[in-house]
Parts: C-alpha cells; structure tokens; sequence
C-alpha cells in the first residue's frame, strides 16, 4: 500500500488546517485508516482512527477540535484540525491497516502561539 499524505503547513493558534491522504495500489482490503504525530523528542502517538465500519477514534487532546472523514474515494481519508494549538506542532503521519500496518511520509504541522 503506497500512502500519500498531504496539507501541512504552518498556521497561527486558533488556526484550521485538513490533511489528506489517499491510499493505492493495495492488494488487501484496508480494514482502517488513520493519524498519528511526533513531535520532536516525543513518540509517536495516536491522533485519529477510521475504520471501515465508520468508527472512529481520537485522542483525548484533540477531541472536539480534530475531526477524521473519508472521501468520496473509498481509500482517501481527510483530517480536519481547528481550533490548533502549539502542542499540535508535530509531523503527522497517515496509516492503513491491511493484515499488517503501512505508513506514509510524514507532514509537517506547525502552530505559532
């Protein structure tokens, strides 16, 4: 599965941003899709899950602001972030779940205070 991320940027707190990412060439169904981050000198961590059925999932620090979709395509998925705040500042990485996990490059998100 080839991942390709997209929409970082750099905004102001209070500031929106929606990340996107699309999933090809996968030869096993994608039982989920979803968000991590890593900040620097941090692990990486959960932001948002999507799983097939329409479930999701989100850290605590990002409910009520962070909201995870899919697209009109089936394997495309968006983050929509608002409401960021300087400890969102992170390169955010997508993910797909097939039997076994498969990462896309990162995307930088940077928040100013």
């Amino acid at each position: 599965v080839q991942l390709q991320a997209s929409g970082g940027g750099s905004v102001q707190a209070g500031g929106s941003l929606r990340l996107s990412c699309e999933a090809s060439g996968s030869e096993f169904t994608i039982n989920a899709m979803g968000w991590y981050r890593q900040a620097p000198g941090q692990e990486r961590e959960l932001v948002a899950v999507l799983s097939a059925e329409g479930n999701t999932k989100y850290a605590d620090s990002v409910k009520g602001r962070f909201t995870i979709s899919r697209g009109d395509a089936k394997d495309t998925i968006y983050l929509q972030m608002s409401n960021l705040k300087p400890e969102d500042t992170a390169v955010y990485y997508c993910n797909a779940a097939t039997y076994r996990i498969h990462w896309g490059q990162g995307t930088q998100v940077t928040v100013s205070s």
